[in-house]
């Protein structure tokens, strides 16, 4: 089969299986089957999409049969088809999760016996929105996946209806707001200054503007990719926003959005502006997400918030395989979110399980739960081994590339770079060992061991199979990502070797031509 024929689909599906569980708003069951049997498909197709573009290159789709001079390119390459794939898993194991909890966690306090009509309708426009995001083959459209987004994120950080919801809602759209308002003006300027919005046709046209104008334009773009990304300075948004929500919604959050804003660096700075004017400013930028982020998941005591800041840490690590700008780099910084996508997202449902158990996240209010619950205890202690690094797990492996891809630069910078991620690193393990003694060490106060007798005693079981099967799952992969690394790793290089050449991507694009 022809991979081309398949690259709208990860898009396609979702929205029609959006407009169908929106029709069966009352019949649970029917929405529950439509969205796994998207999500599957999407995770099968994906994968598809991903051996068509290892053998054959980028696949790409002209749709409406025109060129890209006039129409929209829709492009999976090695990049997008990794991106596709691991924001299905995830989607996946959150609405797997979701739908195992049995009773809504989206409600108020009224512990309805269902989640919220509304949540699958959402989630799939939200599983749209990112896959639109990754096959845009033009910065509008991909404006247009940034504002799918926004809105299916701003509905499921708000459900449920409550006052902290809500504030926290408003707080994180108005952030959002403002990152597509400066998306959409460099748009607009980019659009004046070359007359298209084709990233493969801006790959051509951008170096023969004048270098005022290509600062500009790079200045004006990452200013909005960084606010979506949640890089320092444009970070304190992200704490405030996510704890808020039910444990589904803030595991997918954290997994996937962030990364959305670090796919688009990564796109805008291979693509569009290759003379790496910017990368020193990056390095800094990096530097300090991860410092100060770190330092922000010490200073907390409830493990929402705690990590929360761990991402906002993390996503320095991410850039900072953007500033070096080399393959070596671009492929570290590729494998790095796949990791983190995984393992974040993993941390979230552990957190929420947490939470169904012992009634609270607060440190203060926790433990005994590794006596009491040692499963539990084991589903959170590897993906926190996992995200401080420890050997041999893919954390540990992927920050030993972005090291490498530091030395391998040489500069006073970026061996400040390589101290920096070493000491976040040892840093973080401060925070992940403290919920660990507190939480899973220390004797059990009554209150949680109150909390767990009445959840026993009522028909929602606190770490029911349904909850706790695919936590496990994401644990499992994972710890899968570890074992695949030597391949992911050679993936990762391919794709960063076309990233950088920008050849087999452009050419793809520039050789669909218009159907008759």
């Amino acid at each position: 089969m022809n991979g081309a024929v398949l690259v709208p689909l990860p898009v396609l599906l979702p929205l029609v299986g959006a407009g169908v569980t929106l029709a069966a708003a009352r019949h649970t069951l029917v929405q529950r089957g439509v969205s796994l049997t998207v999500l599957i498909s999407n995770l099968v197709i994906s994968a598809m999409l991903l051996g068509a573009a290892d053998r054959g290159g980028p696949q790409v789709v002209q749709s409406g049969g025109w060129g890209p001079t006039e129409g929209i390119s829709l492009v999976v390459d090695r990049l997008s088809a990794l991106m596709l794939i691991v924001s299905s898993v995830v989607i996946l194991g959150v609405l797997l999760y979701s739908i195992g909890q049995g009773r809504s966690s989206f409600d108020t306090e009224d512990d309805g016996e269902a989640p919220l009509p509304i949540f699958h309708p959402t989630l799939l426009v939200l599983a749209a929105g990112v896959s639109t995001t990754f096959i845009s083959g033009d910065l509008f459209h991909m404006y247009v996946g940034f504002e799918m987004l926004l809105a299916a994120s701003f509905v499921l950080l708000t459900l449920g209806g409550t006052a902290e919801r809500v504030r926290a809602g408003i707080s994180y759209a108005y952030v959002s707001l403002l990152s597509s308002l400066l998306f959409l003006a460099s748009i607009a300027f980019v659009y004046a200054a070359t007359g298209t919005v084709n990233l493969a046709l801006l790959s051509e046209r951008i170096p023969e503007l004048p270098e005022g104008t290509r600062l500009a334009l790079h200045a004006s773009l990452i200013l909005a990719f960084c606010i979506k990304a949640a890089v320092f300075p444009m970070s304190g948004w992200l704490p405030d926003s996510y704890p808020t929500a039910p444990a589904p919604v803030t595991a997918v959050f954290a997994g996937l959005l962030t990364k959305v804003g670090i796919y688009a660096i990564i796109r805008t700075n291979t693509l569009l502006f290759t003379d790496g004017r910017l990368n020193t400013v990056l390095l800094w930028a990096a530097l300090l997400t991860m410092l100060v982020g770190i330092l922000g998941a010490i200073a907390q005591d409830d493990i929402k918030r705690m990590l929360s800041f761990t991402l906002v840490s993390h996503i320095g690590y991410m850039v900072f395989g953007i500033g070096v700008g080399s393959v070596a780099g671009y492929s570290a910084a590729i494998f790095y979110v796949i990791h983190h996508i995984a393992i974040q997202t993993t941390l979230f449902l552990v957190t929420g399980l947490i939470e169904r158990y012992g009634g609270s996240t607060s440190l203060a209010r926790l433990g005994g739960l590794g006596a009491a619950a040692p499963l539990l205890g084991i589903l959170y202690f590897i993906p926190a081994l996992n995200l401080a690094g420890i050997p041999p797990f893919s954390g540990f492996i992927g920050k030993v590339g972005l090291m490498q891809a530091g030395a391998d630069l040489g500069t006073p910078l970026a061996y400040l770079l390589i101290a920096g991620a070493a000491a976040t690193s040892l840093l973080t393990l401060y925070p992940m060992s403290r919920v660990w003694t507190r939480a899973f060490w220390r004797s059990e106060p009554e209150e949680v061991a109150a909390h767990h007798a009445a959840a026993e005693q009522g028909s929602d079981k606190p770490l029911s199979i349904g909850v706790v099967a695919p936590t496990m799952g994401l644990v499992i992969i994972g710890c899968l990502i570890t074992v695949v690394a030597g391949p992911l790793f050679a993936i990762t290089d391919r794709a960063a070797t076309d990233l950088v050449s920008t050849v087999p991507y452009v050419g793809a694009v520039l050789s669909q031509q218009a159907t008759p």
